[in-house]
């Protein structure tokens, strides 16, 4: 390897150490702090539902035909009102982002169970199963606890998934670093 290209590894791997260490810090963060950080997400994602809206809007008016701009401007407004609506209420958008993730927990495991069974033949394909038996739980267990789950569930998950994302990014960071060492 050139001189350059251990620069330019240095470089990128310090980026990456970095960031790692702040996913790492977040995910602590969202952890302790769950109920803030479901709310700080659900205003997130009302904003990306605003700006989704404003983009059908701008969309419609290149759509062509009279019915396809009418469509776009309906999802268009669809898309503003519930992203209005859960910025002025985050803490009964987070409700429903909480019932959501649990509804989208209940098909990934039982699409996890069907490409298991799809795959039972290819060493390692009960991990598959594993995952959907996780998932089908964390379901359950946000179904059965719902609403006083709102508080904490989306946040942990959240703060769980960024600390191990984290983690994994700097051993992998730290471990391309010693290679080019």
């Amino acid at each position: 390897m050139t001189d350059a290209a251990r620069g330019y590894v240095r470089s990128a791997t310090s980026w990456s150490i970095v960031l790692s260490l702040l996913m790492i810090a977040a995910g602590i963060l969202g952890i302790i702090l769950p109920s803030a950080v479901g709310i700080a997400v659900t205003i997130l994602i009302a904003w990306l539902l605003i700006a989704s809206g404003i983009l059908h809007l701008v969309f419609a008016w290149s759509a062509g035909r009279a019915s396809s701009v009418i469509w776009e401007v309906l999802v268009g407004l669809v898309y503003l009102a519930i992203g209005l609506y859960v910025l002025a209420r985050p803490v009964a958008g987070l409700a429903g982002l909480t019932l959501g993730l649990g509804a989208y927990l209940f098909v990934e495991a039982i699409l996890e169970f069907i490409q298991s069974f799809q795959l039972r033949a290819v060493p390692g394909a009960g991990w598959l199963v594993f995952d959907g038996i996780v998932s089908l739980i964390i379901a359950f267990m946000i179904w059965a606890t719902w609403p006083s789950s709102v508080g904490w569930v989306l946040g942990t998950l959240v703060g769980v998934t960024m600390f191990v994302r984290g983690v994994s990014r700097l051993a992998i960071s730290l471990a391309l670093r010693r290679a080019i060492a």
